[in-house]
């Protein structure tokens, strides 16, 4: 089973930044999808940002060039910081209003695309407890 544990949430003003975190214990399988979903107050569970076991990408359009997913595997990173395992992060710039929700990192075993993830056509596997990202006008 694959425990997920978010954190680097917190408030700030409209133009700030913040970067997630996700720790994650092993992997089930070295073929896999995750990523960044969110939900705010009234409104459905949404993808943000998802990442492949390959280093593929996708985003939602109302993040991109602001949001930037990575993950710390060795095929993906230059190096790997001491520490630091298993771990996917979310770094996001030019915050907005729009952009408070509780974050949730997700992971899914196979053959997943990121735009499936992102879609959250199939759902996905493990869910993390969710960090609360608050921003201020």
């Amino acid at each position: 089973q694959v425990q997920l544990v978010e954190s680097g949430g917190g408030s700030v003003q409209s133009g700030g930044s913040l970067r997630l975190s996700c720790a994650l214990s092993a992997y089930t399988s070295s073929t896999y999808c995750m990523g960044w979903f969110r939900q705010a107050p009234g409104k459905e569970r949404e993808g943000v940002a998802t990442i492949d076991s390959d280093g593929r990408t996708s985003y939602a359009d109302s993040v991109k060039g602001r949001f930037t997913i990575s993950q710390n595997n060795a095929k993906n990173m230059l190096h790997l910081e001491i520490n630091e395992k298993n771990m996917l992060y979310l770094q996001m710039d030019n915050l907005r209003p729009e952009d408070t929700a509780m974050y949730y990192c997700a992971w899914s075993a196979g053959l997943l695309t990121t735009v499936q993830a992102l879609d959250l056509t199939y759902g996905m596997d493990y869910w993390g407890a969710g960090t609360l990202v608050n921003i201020s006008s």
